[in-house]
C-alpha cells in the first residue's frame, strides 16, 4: 500500500511534467491558475483552504490538491497552506461525525473490523493511535475523520496527532507540486546543480516518508490486532 502511494506520486509528477511541456489542454488551466495565485496569492489561498475543507467533509481525495498546492504556492506557502487546510478539514469532518451524524458513522464502523478495532483501542493512548493511524496509508484521511469521531479520543489530542501525522505526506506531495513547476517552466527551470538537489531532496523525502509509514502501519496493525485478539477469542468459546 504505501509503496504503490509513493509510485503513485512519482507517476503524477511525470504527468504534470508532460501536460505542461506538451502543451496539452490541461496545461492552459494549470497556467491561468498559477498566474491567478500568483497575481492574488491572499484569494487564492482563502479559496484552496476552503475547498480542502470541503473535500475533507464530502470525501473527495486531498491528495491532489495537495500537489496542486504544490504547484500554486511552491513548498514553503503550499506545506503551511495544506497544513492549515487539511487540520481544519479534519476537524470539520470530525465535528460532522460526533455532532451531526454520529448514529449513520457508528453504523458504517461496526461493520468492519479494523474500524470497529480502531474506536475500541482509541479509548487508551488516544493521541498516539491518531497519531500512528494518521502517519499509515492503512485507513484512508477521508475515512479516518469520520471513523475517529465516534471513539472517546479528546479533540485536542486528535488535532495535534492529525497536524503531525499528516505532515510528512503533506511535504511529499507539496514537493512533487512544486518540482513539477520547476520542470515545466523553461524560465524558471533550475540549473543542472539545482536539479540534481532538487532530485536528491525529492528522493529522500520519498523514502523518508516511505520508511515512517511502514513502522506506523506496523505498530497501528499490531495494536489493532491485539485489541480484536480477545473479542475474537471471547466469540470462539
Amino acid at each position: 500500500m504505501t509503496a504503490q502511494r509513493i509510485a503513485l506520486v512519482v507517476v503524477l509528477l511525470a504527468v504534470l511534467v508532460a501536460v505542461a511541456i506538451g502543451n496539452l489542454p490541461l496545461a492552459a488551466g494549470v497556467e491561468r491558475a498559477s498566474t491567478f495565485a500568483g497575481e492574488h496569492r491572499e484569494v487564492a489561498a482563502a479559496l484552496f483552504v476552503v475547498a480542502y475543507v470541503l473535500a475533507a467533509v464530502l470525501f473527495l481525495p486531498g491528495s491532489l490538491l495537495t500537489i496542486a498546492a504544490g504547484v500554486l504556492f511552491g513548498l514553503p506557502l503550499g506545506v503551511a497552506l495544506t497544513s492549515l487546510a487539511s487540520a481544519l478539514g479534519a476537524s470539520a469532518a470530525f465535528a460532522v461525525g460526533r455532532f451531526a451524524a454520529r448514529d449513520w458513522v457508528a453504523q458504517r464502523v461496526a461493520t468492519r473490523p479494523r474500524f470497529h478495532a480502531l474506536v475500541a483501542a482509541a479509548g487508551s493512548r488516544g493521541f498516539l493511535l491518531v497519531l500512528l493511524a494518521r502517519l499509515s496509508p492503512l485507513i484512508p484521511y477521508n475515512l479516518l475523520n469520520y471513523a475517529l469521531s465516534v471513539t472517546s479520543v479528546r479533540f485536542r489530542d486528535y488535532l495535534l496527532a492529525t497536524w503531525l501525522g499528516m505532515l510528512p505526506a503533506t511535504v511529499l506531495y507539496v514537493y512533487t507540486g512544486s518540482i513539477a513547476k520547476s520542470l515545466a517552466e523553461p524560465a524558471s527551470a533550475p540549473s543542472w546543480a539545482a536539479g540534481s538537489l532538487l532530485a536528491i531532496g525529492f528522493v529522500a523525502t520519498a523514502a523518508l516518508t516511505l520508511l515512517i509509514a511502514r513502522y506506523a502501519t506496523r505498530a497501528l496493525s499490531e495494536r489493532l490486532a491485539a485489541e480484536s485478539a480477545p473479542r475474537v477469542a471471547g466469540g470462539a468459546e
